[in-house]
């Protein structure tokens, strides 16, 4: 080990190296930390205090504090100052600053964290940043996107990175090294592949009327970005102008901030250039569970969870992790299990677990992989979606951890209940005897009073005193909706009845209802009923129909 070491507040520009025995996704997570303050100073707390000041001798104690995000909790690791040098020289991270140390001993603590230095290979970069700022991290497939291609998913793709910069995320990106002996070499354009690069920027810049004749736009969309090993910089187009980065007060301090200048580079060539993209987003809500068999009888025994999705269109980011069992391996614990989650759309009104999947679209399935965390990124319509986690190997259980991110509230919670309790209350009013689902389809064929009117038809599901509203669907007549309800029923005289509506301004017009017995002898094979006036299965025939399934159960655990 190391004599005691000795900070100083460096006054030069400097760079950082991986080490002779270092990890070189430390040293992007370095990089990518100092983009933004309020996460360094999380990971480094009271950071001013801590510096070696040659004026306070006496209040220097030669240890460091440090935090991390760990499995859903800030976690403070304790270190003192000695590193790990071979003849002086130290063997992992180092600056090339002789007086800048911040980088080595907050990998120290990190390795502390983990067990040992030896925990960090195989980490990713996207994990140390995860650790670093509880962030949960997104990877985008640039190639399987397509953003060279289309241009409306180009620009899509520019709004949610400039939302997600400027609301205090972390982006970095890198470029696929198809095997090792490519392994930082060189692109035409001065790129190193496998390599990765951190955003310090993006910017929608509107030019004056004297750019306008020479860039044929009115606006340019930049990204600017920072090599944290300051060398082979991009020499293509803009990169003859360098963006000179904001001397930070802090920079100095903290020696992550390694480079004064970075380039700037269109987004046309960075989606050209890079083949995969880190996308880290503040959330904050985590739930913490145990479980996870991958079994068709026993599935459905995992923990489950639902959330809502307030309006059609929002983008839901879904993050399961597993305890980092290689941190374990010098006790002889194994690697990693293989785990994943599947998602499934359920009725807007859903209150109880699931109990068999026959009934339920299946929304979306993650990979299903061995690594620390899987996700999965989707664009899901309104309504209510069950997630339940799961693993691979059988009759294994484990700790995990599952968070999503959303623009908007969905309130996520556990289902726990199968059926309703048993209370005084309900015994009072009559316990229910059988649980109802209904599918409708679509209404069709709808009433138009004159040919130029616009009808914008929903649904109203009743049962008794509980009700379930499906979104409005836009100008048509012939309306897909694809609603789900379930009920809970004391008896099949409390029938189910299906209403359309049509839309206004000032006061919605009634277009027809269809009433329903749904007895649990009943065909579950889609049905087509006519729609009827208001009074019963018997009253006046209206125009328009509508496509619905029903199955009902005396058994309250079948659906």
């Amino acid at each position: 080990m190391g004599p005691p070491l000795k900070l100083f507040k460096n006054q030069n520009n400097h760079q950082l190296i991986q080490g002779r025995l270092g990890h070189k996704p430390m040293v992007s997570a370095f990089s990518c930390l100092a983009v933004h303050e309020s996460h360094w100073t999380k990971t480094i707390p009271n950071h001013k205090e801590q510096e070696w000041d040659p004026r306070k001798l006496d209040k220097y104690a030669g240890i460091f504090r440090f935090r991390f995000w760990h499995f859903g909790e800030w976690t403070e690791v304790v270190i003192d100052d000695l590193l790990p040098t071979i003849n002086g020289d130290l063997v992992f991270s180092f600056s090339t600053s002789m007086n800048e140390f911040w980088n080595a001993l907050l990998e120290k603590a990190y390795a502390k964290l983990l067990g040992c230095y030896e925990a960090l290979d195989g980490l990713t970069t996207t994990d140390i940043i995860v650790d670093f700022t509880g962030t949960l991290a997104e990877t985008v497939d640039m190639q399987k996107g397509r953003y060279t291609e289309l241009v409306e998913e180009k620009y899509k793709l520019f709004g949610e990175l400039y939302k997600t910069f400027t609301k205090g995320g972390l982006i970095c990106c890198s470029i696929e090294s198809p095997n090792q002996e490519e392994q930082e070499v060189e692109t035409d354009w001065g790129l190193l592949k496998g390599h990765t690069y951190t955003m310090t920027d993006i910017r929608k810049i509107r030019l004056g009327e004297r750019l306008l004749e020479v860039f044929s736009t009115e606006k340019l969309y930049m990204v600017r970005l920072r090599n944290p090993l300051g060398r082979q910089e991009w020499s293509g187009p803009w990169s003859e102008i360098p963006i000179v980065l904001p001397t930070h007060p802090s920079r100095l301090l903290l020696g992550c901030q390694c480079l004064v200048t970075s380039v700037g580079m269109s987004l046309e060539d960075f989606c050209r250039n890079f083949h995969e993209l880190s996308v880290c987003r503040n959330v904050n809500n985590p739930i913490f569970g145990r479980g996870c068999y991958n079994n068709r009888d026993t599935f459905l025994q995992n923990p489950q969870y639902i959330f809502t999705v307030p309006e059609d269109g929002h983008k839901v980011i879904m993050s399961l992790q597993q305890k980092d069992l290689r941190t374990y391996r010098r006790m002889g614990r194994p690697d990693n299990y293989i785990i994943g989650f599947e998602l499934f759309k359920v009725e807007m009104n859903r209150k109880f677990r699931l109990h068999h999947l026959y009934i339920q679209e299946r929304a979306g399935t993650s990979t299903y992989i061995d690594t620390r965390t899987v996700f999965l990124s989707k664009y899901l319509k309104k309504g209510n979606y069950v997630l339940v986690p799961t693993m691979f190997q059988h009759g294994r259980t484990s700790e995990f951890l599952l968070r999503i991110f959303s623009e908007v509230p969905v309130q996520l919670r556990e289902l726990t209940l199968d059926m309703p309790k048993m209370s005084c209350w309900n015994l009072a009013r009559g316990y229910p005897k059988v649980v109802t689902q209904i599918t409708v389809h679509s209404a069709e064929g709808l009433e138009k009073k004159y040919a130029n009117e616009t009808v914008n038809p929903y649904l109203v599901i009743k049962c008794g005193k509980e009700e379930v509203r499906s979104p409005v669907q836009k100008n048509t007549v012939h309306a897909i909706f694809d609603t789900q309800a379930i009920f809970y029923r004391r008896t099949t005289d409390i029938p189910i009845i299906v209403q359309v509506w049509n839309s206004r301004k000032f006061c919605d017009q009634f277009l027809g209802q269809v009433t329903l017995d749904a007895d649990p002898s009943d065909c579950r094979d889609l049905k087509s009923l006519y729609l009827r006036k208001k009074g019963g299965p018997t009253a006046k025939v209206k125009q328009g129909h509508i496509s619905f399934k029903v199955i009902s159960s005396d058994d309250l655990t079948e659906l």
